[in-house]
């Protein structure tokens, strides 16, 4: 079986020099493009659900995922991303999740270290890795309304790790959830400052739309896991709108959902190879 956690893999991305890709699915065909992809590049990958996602359908995307790396031959997890409540962690827990995320970085820094080690205390018995969120990623995405953001203290990043036992930090550099609305500047010197005072895996968020150069020097300066988003959901749509303007009478899902998922599939294997994770899982 293939369905595992997120700890062994980032903790050899570490150690390797490269991240591993994080990807939000929204529907069935993007299940498959990213588990397709990962195959073919036989690379780890990590599939990604968000509250809002569940909100909308349960576990049901949960139980695609499940299915989906139960029958893959590389490495596959299945993380809660920006979980927003103790409780909605739980709901995953008890649903199979192999990695939480718990966002606390609304929060004061006090509360969002007791909300995170109140976490990190419920998923080590059984071993679930768990992120956390230290500064604040801008921008929006679904029902994550992150503002202008704030960036991480990388003094304050040691304090907090240590005292909630995270396994893996998500910073703020100045990356946005969504779409940008101009080209992103990264405190690169900032994130440096970071991996010098921490020594678990570190977590991009808001990579959807950042250039390869950037993404592969934030990398260079120790990120283990870049997130995806926005950017798979338009590869997706432009798929759809693209069959259904050539044959605006279809009416078969399959077809034009087919259409999507090649979309996803390629962009997704792009990542990858911009995150230097190809052949990792065959070490």
């Amino acid at each position: 079986m293939s369905f595992v956690t997120t700890e062994q893999m980032l903790l050899d991305a570490q150690a390797g020099g490269y991240a591993v890709g994080a990807f939000n699915v929204e529907n069935m065909e993007m299940v498959q493009a990213v588990v397709a992809a990962a195959e073919e590049l036989k690379a780890p990958v990590i599939m990604q659900t968000t509250p809002s996602t569940i909100k909308y359908a349960g576990f049901y995307y949960y139980s695609m995922s499940k299915a989906a790396a139960e029958a893959a031959s590389v490495p596959v997890a299945v993380h809660l991303d920006h979980g927003d409540s103790f409780e909605l962690v739980m709901q995953a827990l008890r649903a199979g999740y192999t990695s939480i995320m718990i966002d606390g970085s609304h929060n004061t820094f006090e509360d969002n270290i007791a909300l995170s080690k109140k976490v990190v205390d419920a998923c080590s018995p059984i071993k679930v890795p768990v992120e956390a969120e230290l500064g604040k990623v801008g921008g929006k995405e679904d029902d994550l309304e992150g503002g202008t953001g704030g960036y991480t203290d990388p003094y304050k990043a040691k304090e907090f790790v240590e005292r909630t036992k995270a396994s893996s930090l998500a910073v703020a550099i100045g990356t946005a959830h969504g779409v940008y609305a101009g080209t992103p500047k990264l405190d690169f010197n900032r994130l440096s400052e970071i991996r010098k005072s921490v020594d678990i895996p570190l977590v991009l968020h808001g990579a959807s739309g950042l250039s390869a150069e950037d993404v592969m020097e934030s990398i260079k300066r120790g990120i283990c896991k870049v997130n995806f988003a926005t950017e798979l959901r338009i590869a997706f749509s432009n798929g759809v709108k693209e069959f259904l303007k050539k044959f605006p009478d279809a009416f078969d899902p399959k077809k034009y959902n087919a259409v999507g998922r090649e979309n996803v599939k390629q962009l997704v294997m792009n990542r990858m190879k911009i995150c230097g994770c190809l052949g990792k899982a065959m070490r």
